[in-house]
């Protein structure tokens, strides 16, 4: 008897399902019809020596999870995205005594540019900025380890507002 209704009920939802025009939010192309897209390593201004490669990585990461546009090496495509990081610096949020820092904040800055065929400019953002803190502790190793991952964590979140400024043409 169970098995006779639960037919009917998962048709009738897959019917339902498919004509409401929910859909899952993501998908399309970058900025228009870009199909196809190269991005070029991040040039690096700051001092932080994996920015560079954190950032372009990322935001490869993203185009790929949330468009349609795919990523292919710098021969196959007429749009390309290259991008600078111009600072990434840090200050100081809390401390325990006068000499003794627990909290710091990382910002950084980059700027990213679509460029199409003949290097005409489709999309750009200069000084994109974000921020994140990370706790500092008396071993070197573990806020070294600590800022690492605040960086990482910054270049996650800017090649995610990146893409939806792309994909929305901001």
């Amino acid at each position: 008897m169970k098995k006779r209704i639960a037919w009917p009920m998962m048709a009738f939802f897959l019917i339902i399902c498919s004509g409401c025009g929910y859909r899952l939010a993501g998908g399309g192309f970058i900025h228009d019809d870009v199909t196809r897209v190269s991005v070029a390593i991040f040039e690096n201004k700051s001092t932080e020596s994996r920015a560079g490669i954190s950032f372009t990585n990322e935001l490869i990461r993203e185009i790929t999870a949330k468009t349609d546009t795919i990523v292919v090496a710098d021969g196959n495509a007429t749009r390309k995205i290259s991008g600078t990081v111009q600072s990434i610096t840090f200050s100081t949020l809390s401390r325990s005594s006068s000499e003794e820092v627990t909290e710091r904040q990382v910002n950084a800055k980059i700027s990213v540019v679509l460029t199409g065929a003949g290097g005409k400019i489709l999309w750009s953002v200069k000084n994109f900025s974000a921020n994140e803190s990370y706790e500092v502790f008396s071993s070197t190793v573990d806020e070294d380890a600590n800022k690492r991952e605040a960086v990482d964590l910054i270049a996650e979140r800017v090649a995610e507002r990146l893409v939806s400024q792309m994909t929305n043409d901001f």
